[in-house]
Formats: C-alpha cells, structure tokens, sequence
C-alpha cells in the first residue's frame, strides 16, 4: 500500500479556475508568439520559428510563475545557454545518440553554473542535437532566434498576463518593498532570519531549485503562525467575537457612514439586510477610496458632461452597497483563532464577521485577536 500511495499525485489541489488560468496564458502567448513573431512551420531563411522546448517553458512561465526555474534569469539565459551548447555539439559531433546526450548532459551542467536551470533547457539542446541539417544552415544563430527571441517574448507576455490576472511575475525579491510600500517585511515573513541564513538553509536541504527564499520566508511565517495559534488553546470566534454590532443596511447613505465610522472609531462596519442578514462589509479604506475618487473628478474640471454627473449624483447619492466588500473572510462561531490569524495576518482585512446561517452574529477584529493572544500568554506565564 505504501508503494501504491507513493504513485499518487504529490502536488496539492489546485482550483478549476487556477488551471483555467495557467492553460489560457499559455495558449495567449504562444499565439500571439506564433501570429505576430515566430513562424508556426520551420523558416531557415530568418530562424524565426516555434520549436516545441516553448511549450514547457510556458507551462512554468503560467502556470507556476513563483517557482525560481520560471524566472526571467532562469527562462531567458537557461535556453540561451542550452542552445549555444547544443549547437557548438552538433556542430563537433557526428554520431545521433551521443550528439544528443552529450548536449543535454553539457547544457544541464552549464544552466546550473549559470544560475539558471530551465527544465526546458535540456529540450533546447535535444532540439539542436537533432536538427544537423538547421544547425549547418544556421549556426549559433540558432541560440539568438528563434531561441531567445522567443524566451524573451514569453516572459514579457507572462509578465502582463501575471499582472492582469492577480498574480506575481517575476516573482517579488526579498529585498523587494513589501505589499504596503515601505521597506519592512510582511508580516508572514518577520521571521528574525536574513536573506543570507534563508539562503544557506536552502543550500543545506538541496532545495534551491524547487523553493526561492521568498517562499522558504512565506512558508515558515505560516508555520509559526499556526504553532502559535495552537499554543493559545482551543479559542474559537464565539470566544473573542465583539457581539454588540453597530450595522447599516445597504441604503445608508455615505455620510451617516462616515459619522458612524468617526462617533464609534471603528475601523469596520458590517451591512446588512432583513433580519441582519449579511450583505457585506465597509472598511476605512472604502471611505478613503471615495474620498479620493471624487478629488480626482474635481480636479478635472466642471465641463458641462461633469455637471450633469453632479446633478445625477445628488439625486442618487453614493450608499453602503456601492462600496462595500462583498468578497472578503467569512468565519462561523466555531471557527478556531488559529484559522483567523491568517486571514488577517495580511492584506487589508481588518475584521471578519462570524456568520450563522447566513446571519451575522458577532465580528472579530485584529484588537479582539491581539487582545484574546495577550490575555492566553499572560495566563501561560503565570502558570
């Protein structure tokens, strides 16, 4: 049972609309490679041609775009490099099958000395070693187009595509800004270990290829996250959730918000419907978001389109509905502290409201956390 347990998959689940994703990129950039580019059939007059090692380099460009073998260094100098090796091979070698061993064997030797192993890579060289009758009319032309003409088209393509689809591509450094802006880590990777110290770990597990210290950082934050979450006993949202609700339904105007959010200093507000049915929340940043939006349209002038705006703004003024979240963290009563601290470890999530049967019935926010982590240390030390 065990041998056949080790022939399952070994990557995690991935959501339908994860793989969607990855596989319309992929078919984006190759088309639009091969459309306005490179030639779908072999042209030897200008070696503007697909060659099938780009089908695996856009699987790792879409699809795991954090991995350090997708990187541009990696993707962009990997199959360069490949290729300039197993054309210098095809060229000195006559016979097929050690013609093309060779050429992987010496462009897998060559990327990692590079820095910059790309799976793709060793089909790169494969791909020279086997074409003698291209090669002897290309040459190491060959290396620059189609090979890295097309790398480099892929990676700006999955760059814009990273970017319009919510992803990050090249993935983020870590010496990078965080995702406020400033200069201090993320909260999940305040972790007390430099770069250096993350790196050596990597080094010393032979890992560097399948986790960049971006990731090592991320994926030991959570887990100190979920230690000290179990640490704090079985706490649960009913346990530290604020009760007493101040809510507004979807009608509320903008400015009763605004009022609500400056009388009561919350820093959410919860909306909700018939029978406190929840619809949604509206956070600060909401206001702030509003507030800036309509700056903006101020300073463009008052044309006489912009009027008429004005007009018909004040006879439908801005109301909960039309800035609340509808898509954030949602917890029930039994919903432990150590599935909360995640959600509002990052991201702009402030509070999360604990709903029952659709019906919210408390909220717990990062001061009810702080606060109920305090309380469980003070009684751990005392004991």
């Amino acid at each position: 049972m065990h041998i056949l347990r080790s022939l399952g998959p070994a990557v995690a689940h991935v959501p339908a609309r994860e793989a969607l994703r990855a596989g319309l990129g992929a078919l984006i950039g190759l088309a639009l490679t091969g459309l306005f580019l490179l030639s779908p059939v072999v042209d030897l007059d200008l070696g503007l041609y697909l060659v099938a090692p780009f089908g695996a380099s856009s699987v790792l460009l879409f699809a795991v775009p954090n991995s350090p073998l997708a990187q541009p260094w990696s993707a962009i100098v990997g199959n360069t490099v490949a290729a300039l090796v197993g054309v210098a091979v095809c060229l000195l070698v006559k016979d097929p099958a050690l013609r093309i061993a060779l050429a992987v064997g010496l462009a897998i030797t060559a990327t990692i000395l590079c820095r910059a192993i790309h799976p793709p890579a060793g089909a790169v060289a494969m791909t020279a070693a086997m074409s003698p009758d291209a090669i002897a009319h290309l040459g190491f032309w060959f290396a620059l187009t189609p090979i890295a003409v097309e790398t480099i088209s892929l990676v700006l393509l999955a760059t814009v595509y990273a970017r319009l689809t919510g992803r990050h591509y090249p993935f983020r450094q870590f010496d990078d800004p965080s995702s406020h802006g400033t200069r201090d880590r993320n909260p999940m990777e305040l972790l007390g270990l430099s770069e250096e110290e993350l790196t050596g770990i990597l080094e010393r597990y032979r890992q560097s290829f399948n986790l960049g210290v971006e990731d090592l950082a991320r994926l030991i934050g959570a887990a100190e996250l979920q230690a000290a979450a179990q640490s704090s006993g079985p706490l649960t949202a009913q346990d530290i959730m604020s009760r007493n609700l101040v809510t507004v339904s979807p009608e509320t105007p903008l400015g009763e918000i605004a009022d609500l959010f400056r009388q009561h200093r919350f820093t959410s507000l919860p909306v909700v419907g018939t029978e406190q049915t929840f619809q949604g929340v509206i956070f600060q940043m909401h206001l702030i978001s509003q507030a800036r939006d309509d700056a903006l349209r101020l300073d463009r002038g008052f044309g006489a389109a912009f009027r008429r705006l004005l007009d018909r703004s004040r006879e439908k003024p801005v109301t909960a509905a039309d800035i609340m979240s509808v898509a954030g963290p949602r917890a029930t009563t039994g919903t432990p502290i150590g599935a909360l601290l995640p959600m509002m470890a990052e991201g702009d999530t402030d509070a999360v409201p604990v709903l029952e049967y659709g019906k919210i019935v408390g909220i717990v926010t990062r001061t009810d956390l702080v606060v109920a982590l305090a309380r469980r240390a003070a009684r751990t030390k005392a004991k």
